[in-house]
């Protein structure tokens, strides 16, 4: 007989069902659903099946991916969806001798990078990966735009493109006060990736931080009671007027 009536594995989506998760918005509740990043660390095969380049005859082949570690404060800068590989190596380089475990770990690097829509330089740990995807992206405000939530795997990454997708939703005249024709150009040159201020709200926020904005928003103040006891005996008081009869004076 089993212990529950729903096996663990399947205690997070339920939860999203009932209570206030269910009350969240739903792009957000879509933007929780689970996605393959791009592979990083290893190159899928896209195939079944290939032909053996010594016999020629075919045999089965499977994609499996490299299990990789993000430690926490990866969170905290733009690794370009590198992480940490685990693994082992041999001692001294000889296949003969023991063999020792070791962690790969991508170059980290400390760069000034520049947001045109928020106007301000970022002092943020990178890869050089996340140069190279900054450069095929031309520029920062188009790599943190166009990457996927899976892709980016930042935390950081993640503030930063609600900050460009609530300033473009709003058009404020903050970005470049003293120069109108600038700052419509900007609006403009990134006017692909405008979405509602109300769905921009929400991009990039954990589920913890979701749960309070909602509980935020659905917070009623207290109305005293005499305020309510008032308002019910004025509606009395009128209906009452209403139902007694009217006397009519005849001249």
């Amino acid at each position: 007989m089993p212990l529950h009536r729903y096996p663990p594995k399947l205690w997070e989506a339920l939860k999203l069902k009932q209570g206030i998760y269910a009350r969240l918005p739903k792009h957000y509740l879509k933007s929780l659903e689970q996605k393959e990043p791009t592979p990083v660390h290893w190159r899928p095969l896209g195939v079944q099946y290939r032909a053996n380049p010594k016999t020629g005859l075919k045999e089965r082949v499977q994609d499996v991916p490299i299990p990789t570690y993000y430690p926490p404060h990866s969170q905290d800068g733009l690794w370009g969806g590198e992480g940490w590989i685990t693994g082992y190596r041999y001692a001294n380089n000889d296949k003969m001798s023991n063999r020792l475990k070791k962690i790969w770990k991508p170059q980290l690097l400390k760069r000034e990078l520049y947001s045109e829509i928020l106007d301000h330089k970022f002092s943020i740990t990178v890869t050089p990966r996340t140069l190279d995807l900054i450069d095929a992206a031309f520029g920062f405000d188009f790599y943190i735009l166009k990457t996927p939530k899976e892709d980016l795997n930042s935390k950081l990454g993640m503030d930063l493109k609600r900050a460009m997708l609530l300033r473009l939703a709003r058009r404020d005249k903050e970005l470049y006060p003293d120069d109108p024709v600038k700052r419509e150009a900007i609006y403009n040159k990134y006017k692909q990736f405008e979405i509602p201020e109300e769905e921009a709200e929400w991009v990039g926020l954990t589920l913890e931080e979701a749960v309070e904005k909602q509980r935020l928003l659905e917070h009623k103040e207290p109305e005293p009671q005499f305020k309510v006891f008032t308002e019910k005996l004025v509606q009395e008081l009128q209906m009452q007027k209403l139902l007694e009869p009217h006397v009519t004076e005849k001249k």
